[in-house]
């Protein structure tokens, strides 16, 4: 249901003041060579690095000749790093590897094909691990002229603080819930009116988060995370696992929920200057490492919901 960012970047939703911060950039000779972009999952992150590399490589009209060749994924001065997808598995890997990061200082080394600035999109990168982190690190310390290297991620805390520190920071906020809205119903345009309500109401400026509550028709995972996270019994959360893996998708649907879940309290705590915001924060890092880890090692599905709905019940 998700609409290409490279698309979706003609039509970007929100961020306007966050834009205006590289055209000011741009247009005064004072960009910053590495950005990190974050923000909560679903507001639309890799889809304003694309509009930024629009506005860098000029390619914001659509009919354009850049805008065209960014559409078509062949502008030759733009490259994209992210998890590569397994087409045996049907799935995205549960890393970025270094392999992925490599490309990088070939395309950087080259003169810009068209004349002007070159553009690298680091799209998730809180799933690099070890190595891809190091090799994205040296390139951090010495960048060419004239190239900017956007990194995106929904877990800055993840990233190497080496990495951290060489980027310039920019966190972007929540939707509107107009713009939510918006992108749902661009989406889904038949969508029933009390469905749209209902995603709307938890979507949390989450474009993402309103696509997956459209997922879960009616609101039963979200109930069963209710459930979890209220506390239950062994076996009732041996029926959980069952149920959520009797239902396509069901596994990554309750991990993202699980997690918004977990992500929404620990801000609700750290409104209220509450310490326990910490204890969420760290169960929802476990979960995540959790759940990468059994994409990427193909482990138990069950036994990682069990494990995921302990971590879960503690916090």
């Amino acid at each position: 249901m998700y609409e290409d960012p490279r698309i979706a970047s003609l039509a970007l939703q929100g961020h306007v003041q966050a834009l205006d911060v590289f055209r000011t950039g741009l247009a005064t000779g004072r960009l910053a060579h590495a950005w990190l972009i974050t923000g909560p999952p679903g507001i639309g992150k890799a889809t304003f690095a694309f509009r930024v590399a629009r506005i860098i490589l000029g390619g914001e009209a659509p009919q354009s000749p850049a805008g065209r060749r960014i559409t078509a994924a062949t502008h030759a001065d733009l490259l994209v790093v992210g998890r590569g997808f397994d087409e045996k598995k049907q799935r995205y890997r549960g890393e970025i590897v270094a392999d992925d990061v490599r490309p990088i200082n070939a395309f950087l080394r080259r003169t810009a094909a068209e004349g002007g600035w070159r553009v690298v999109i680091v799209d998730g990168a809180e799933w690099l691990n070890r190595s891809a982190a190091n090799a994205l690190l040296k390139i951090l310390e010495e960048p060419p002229p004239e190239a900017v290297l956007l990194l995106t991620s929904s877990a800055p805390g993840r990233l190497l603080p080496t990495i951290r520190s060489r980027c310039r920071r920019l966190d972007l906020a929540p939707l509107p819930s107009a713009c939510v809205q918006s992108i749902v119903m661009g989406a889904a345009p038949d969508l029933d009116p009390a469905e749209l309500q209902r995603c709307l109401a938890g979507a949390n400026g989450s474009a993402g988060r309103a696509f997956a509550l459209l997922a879960d028709e009616g609101g039963r995972m979200a109930g069963l995370v209710e459930k979890v996270l209220a506390g239950q019994s062994v076996s009732q959360s041996y029926a959980t696992a069952e149920a959520v893996l009797r239902k396509d998708e069901g596994f990554n649907l309750f991990f993202s929920l699980l997690s918004d879940a977990l992500q929404e309290r620990a801000r609700g705590a750290a409104r209220q200057g509450l310490g326990v915001s910490v204890v969420f924060a760290q169960a929802w890092e476990a979960i995540m490492r959790l759940q990468a880890e059994t994409e990427r090692f193909n482990l138990d599905k069950q036994e990682t919901l069990l494990e995921a709905m302990t971590i879960a019940s503690k916090a």
